[in-house]
């Protein structure tokens, strides 16, 4: 008897675990929050941060590629500093310019 009790428990943790799990994914299918590696150019302000990304495009006629660059400022709770590169995410406006948040250092400056 008690071993049925046990089995229905799991079972129903389990079925609640993937329900949990099955809306995540839909969320995620709905929108991926975008995620950038840069390279921290400054870090004057109070918990924010200036990244520049890097990226190599094709130019149309050439076919060369050709390195852009972009910056972004990001909402940096970790500290970073200038020469670290960061990850940094998409997250809600948290002011006029500022649409990004530091997730992770991943690796420091020298």
């Amino acid at each position: 008897m008690e071993d049925t009790q046990e089995t229905n428990e799991t079972e129903s943790t389990a079925a609640s675990s993937s329900e949990g799990t099955a809306r995540v994914t839909a969320r995620e299918a709905r929108h991926r929050r975008q995620e950038k590696v840069g390279l921290v150019t400054s870090d004057k302000m109070q918990k924010t941060v200036v990244v520049r990304v890097e990226r190599q495009v094709q130019h149309p006629k050439y076919r060369r590629y050709i390195r852009r660059r972009k910056k972004f400022l990001a909402h940096d709770d970790i500290g970073a500093k200038v020469g670290d590169i960061v990850r940094i995410l998409e997250t809600r406006p948290m002011s006029a310019r500022k649409r990004w948040r530091v997730v992770e250092i991943v690796q420091k400056a020298r």
